[in-house]
């Protein structure tokens, strides 16, 4: 067991830390653009291939932009696709189709369709690794080196998590994982207490570390020893009002072993 240490003083005894990976290890939001962006560019194709009137289309397009958090400033960082699975971002376009007046076979179908023409165009193309936020790889080889257990817990697919992970080397620094493909998925807090009993450790003795209130919240009611936001991730900084403490910069936290 080793303290963390906030601005170098003790915050909490830990053995095991748990990350959110976008937005908290990961800086996808410039990433996540580009594939809201793509998302949108389909269901509009597919909108006006099936006969549907252009003239719905401008709509359409700010409506979609929305149900996915897209800002003029950037992305919602509590918005669907900063933190919600990719079933929930399609649910989100094929509901804003039943706004246009879709029958919901229709407008599933249709989000469907979309995600899955981007889906291909992506595996068509170079893999997108998105960089490390900074600091957070000092941090990650800190608790690695002192045996603190690391997990990432996640609503990305576990291939997404591992491609994270391979692309910076940080396999043999991370015990496992926890997926959208993982059951229950995040947030329900039953996620948390499975994958602290996969590392063989209580909830107590471990920190969270998230970007998202719902995951913060998910921490708490897992009974998580720190909770903890980080804000550093995102144009617009996240709300965490759950969060025990709150830090914009990886380096603001570091370790202590203990004599």
């Amino acid at each position: 067991m080793v303290d963390l240490l906030f601005k170098g003083d003790p915050i909490g005894a830990i053995e095991g830390v748990l990350f959110d990976k976008d937005g908290t290890l990961s800086h996808s939001e410039p990433h996540l653009l580009n594939l809201a962006e793509a998302r949108i560019n389909s269901a509009i194709e597919l909108w006006v291939a099936g006969g549907r009137p252009e003239s719905v289309c401008p709509p359409l397009r700010e409506n979609l932009k929305r149900a996915f958090g897209v800002m003029p400033n950037g992305l919602d960082p509590a918005g669907t696709l900063a933190v919600a699975s990719r079933h929930d971002n399609l649910t989100s376009m094929a509901t804003v189709f039943c706004l246009m007046e879709c029958s919901w076979p229709a407008a599933h179908q249709m989000a469907t369709d979309s995600f899955n023409r981007v889906d291909r165009a992506l595996t068509q193309a170079p893999a997108i690794i998105n960089p490390l936020l900074p600091g957070s790889a000092s941090l990650i080889q800190q608790l690695f080196t002192t045996g603190i257990k690391l997990a990432v817990i996640s609503n990305d697919t576990e291939q997404g998590i591992q491609r994270f992970l391979e692309g910076h080397g940080l396999c043999q620094s991370f015990q496992t994982c926890w997926s959208a493909e993982h059951f229950p998925a995040k947030p329900n807090p039953e996620a948390v207490a499975q994958l602290c009993n996969k590392l063989d450790l209580d909830p107590k003795v471990c920190a969270l570390i998230g970007d998202a209130e719902t995951d913060l919240q998910m921490a708490a009611a897992s009974g998580i020893g720190l909770v903890i936001g980080y804000t550093g991730g995102w144009t617009s900084k996240p709300h965490l009002p759950s969060a025990a403490l709150l830090i914009d910069d990886w380096n603001e936290l570091s370790i202590q072993v203990g004599t």
